[in-house]
């Protein structure tokens, strides 16, 4: 089985080896190949790599290219995790939004549609390369945004599935609550990538009993710090919101923060070159702790459930991580009805039973009107955002942002258009 990363310089991708080492019984690999342009960057983190397999007793075989199309070739999956204009262009997103008193953050409002405009094409473009050179291979995409990446994807017919690790880390954070295992806990996750709330967490399974009320009941408060929002928040709400809704419940607050602190495109650059001085060093042969605070917990389990189901493999059970092939997973797939207030060629993020022939989400809930009608409203700008991503123009640009709802006013969307063009010229080839 050969599973290629691309992107595979990244700072993550150890915690991604280190998934792959342990959970081998559930994703049999013989050959892991990293690719990435930045070949220096990637014999770093490629010889780490390697160590963390020959510590843990992998016996696949890894090898580091900037070839894409050698890379690519006779793959059974394509895991995306890049990032267009690396932290540079993050830094930016994060920055000239808060100018007009928008929120910047990279997969967020105005910054997440810069990302989208910059990451679409390259997307596409790599998924034409692997159709060529791998045909039947799966394409996972981390990449962000994930929502409109993937439904890029879905939408020039590769099959590929979106991936975010939010769900996942939720679950382990109500299983430790709840002391049981993580396998042992279904979330009713729902919504949109970094726009969703969990209705319901289900002990043994879709059908389960619901101990979300008891969970809000005994552990509110640490529940609610965690996402940094108020405790009475949550307990009128009722249900657990991602952390990404604060840039939606406390936009005003967030931006007032935003404008004093370093941005987390300054600390994570600063990280990411300590994390690289750590990956040099040829004693070290496991994930440095610093990792951690990286983000992207539980990445990899996610990863390789989400690979092993599609790929038919073995069930995880013996790690103890589990999900068999045609498990119920979070991912990002087309909504096919599930979600009935939207299109059906909607990417929704939700509870899906995945297996060699894709993604089936499972039959939804009702949802609560009060979300119900914030993912309709984003669904609609991530439409808009796909178009401007796909053919370019400063109206489709500046529709998108007005259509978004931390945006919405003409002065604002006008303003950050010329922004966000300016920012991003060296990217956007039909400029």
């Amino acid at each position: 089985m050969k599973l290629a990363v691309v992107g595979g310089g990244s700072t993550y991708t150890p915690e991604l080896i280190d998934g792959f080492a342990r959970l081998r019984d559930t994703l049999p690999l013989t050959e892991l190949v990293l690719v990435d342009p930045a070949a220096e960057r990637l014999a770093v983190v490629g010889g780490l790599a390697r160590r963390i397999f020959a510590r843990q007793g992998h016996p696949g075989h890894i090898t580091t290219t900037s070839d894409l199309d050698a890379g690519v070739d006779g793959a059974d999956a394509v895991l995306l995790q890049l990032r267009v204009g690396g932290q540079a262009a993050r830094a930016q997103d994060e920055s000239w939004p808060l100018e007009c008193g928008c929120v910047g953050q990279e997969t967020t409002g105005a910054g997440g549609l810069a990302k989208a405009l910059r990451t679409v094409p390259v997307v596409l473009d790599i998924a034409e390369r692997v159709r060529r050179r791998a045909p039947d291979a799966w394409i996972i995409d981390f990449t962000n945004p994930v929502g409109i990446v993937t439904r890029a994807l879905l939408e020039a017919g590769h099959r590929a599935v979106g991936l975010c690790n939010v769900a996942i880390h939720l679950q382990r954070k109500f299983a430790a609550l709840l002391d049981v295992p993580p396998e042992g806990v279904h979330l009713d996750h729902y919504g949109l990538n970094h726009l969703t709330w969990e209705l319901a967490v289900r002990l043994g399974g879709p059908d389960g009993e619901d101990v979300l009320p008891r969970l809000l009941a005994e552990h509110g408060p640490r529940i609610a710090e965690d996402l940094r929002l108020p405790a009475p928040v949550l307990a009128r709400l009722g249900v657990v919101p991602s952390y990404y809704l604060r840039y939606f419940y406390a936009h005003d607050e967030v931006v007032d923060e935003l404008r004093t602190k370093p941005s987390r495109a300054s600390e994570v650059a600063a990280m990411e070159e300590r994390l690289l001085k750590m990956y040099e060093d040829p004693a070290l042969d496991e994930k440095p702790e610093l990792l951690a605070k990286r983000g992207g917990a539980f990445y990899s389990e996610a990863a390789v459930a989400l690979a092993a189901a599609l790929l038919g493999g073995p069930a995880g059970a013996a790690a103890g991580t589990g999900p068999a092939p045609g498990s119920v997973q979070v991912v990002n797939t087309y909504n096919r009805g599930t979600l009935p207030f939207l299109p059906d060629d909607a990417v929704i993020e939700v509870p899906a039973r995945v297996g060699p022939d894709g993604a089936r989400p499972l039959p939804a809930p009702a949802v609560d009107p009060l979300y119900a009608g914030l993912i309709a409203n984003v669904t609609g700008y991530e439409a808009l955002a796909l178009e401007a991503a796909l053919h370019g123009g400063r109206e489709r640009v500046f529709k998108a942002l007005l259509a978004h709802p931390l945006i919405g006013q003409f002065t604002q969307a006008e303003d950050l258009t010329d922004r966000l063009l300016a920012h991003n010229r060296e990217h956007l080839a039909w400029l």
